[in-house]
């Protein structure tokens, strides 16, 4: 990765400029931490950059270190109390971990599609499920929010770190790689069904759209629900996948 200008990564919090130069910052001690623990599944992530304030210099890092003044540290951060650890991570290697450059799905892997997902909290959270489950590839449709935004990379923890992730999916795309889609939606089958245990793709909708009725009417396309009893008549996304995710590893187990 080309070491960028001090101008260059401050201007990392904008959307553009990180497709421009293909970088974004991760910020916090435990941002580094998972960064650094992910570089041993992932050598890619090694080509990122560390800046950091002169009180934590001697931070121990496998990554090249870079001391800055406060002053550009607060300029990197994004946050109202900087911790003085920045790092510029190359886009690239985030989106080749889990081999999720190829379309070829690992062995036993299943896939997450998330369509026109806004919320940057909700995408940050689900990364985190499918870090902690494990064996999930995250597939992101066009509108999608940025998942290299700020946001989304300090509410995933460092997951982003370390999940199969792939952007600008179509719906149309799915059917030719999974046989089984799995659709959750208001009305469908039960999760504890047999079929949904089948599903080699689960698929969510926004909770403002919902999914396009081009992938709930496609041949391997299946609906299911999560019932439930209470007096709301819809749950947060991210609950929706968590819930999901949980009932398709708990029969896998058993």
């Amino acid at each position: 990765m080309t070491l960028l200008k001090m101008d260059e990564l401050k201007k990392l919090h904008q959307k553009k400029y990180r497709r421009q130069f293909g970088c974004f910052l991760a910020e916090g001690e435990h941002l580094i931490q998972e960064l650094q623990k992910a570089t041993y599944a992932n050598p890619a992530l090694l080509a990122s950059e560390l800046y950091l304030t002169e009180k934590n210099q001697d931070w121990p890092s496998v990554l090249a270190k870079h001391v800055v003044s406060d002053r550009l540290m607060k300029q990197l951060s994004d946050t109202t109390s900087p911790q003085g650890i920045v790092a510029c991570v190359p886009m690239a290697a985030v989106l080749g971990a889990g081999s999720c450059v190829s379309t070829d799905a690992a062995a036993g892997e299943r896939g997450v599609y998330l369509h026109e997902i806004q919320d940057p909290g909700n995408l940050g959270t689900i990364l985190r499920t499918l870090a902690w489950f494990g064996g999930f590839r995250c597939l992101l449709s066009p509108g999608s929010v940025d998942p290299f935004n700020n946001k989304v990379v300090r509410a995933s923890m460092g997951a982003i770190f370390h999940v199969a992730l792939e952007t600008d999916v179509p719906a149309a795309a799915l059917t030719q790689r999974y046989r089984a889609i799995a659709c959750l939606d208001m009305e469908g089958e039960s999760l504890q069904s047999a079929a949904f245990h089948q599903a080699e793709c689960l698929a969510f909708g926004s909770e403002a759209g919902g999914l396009p009725a081009s992938l709930l009417q496609q041949p391997g396309s299946k609906t299911f629900s999560i019932p439930g009893s209470g007096s709301i008549d819809s749950l947060n996304l991210a609950s929706t996948v968590n819930m999901s995710v949980y009932e398709l590893r708990r029969e896998m187990a058993s």
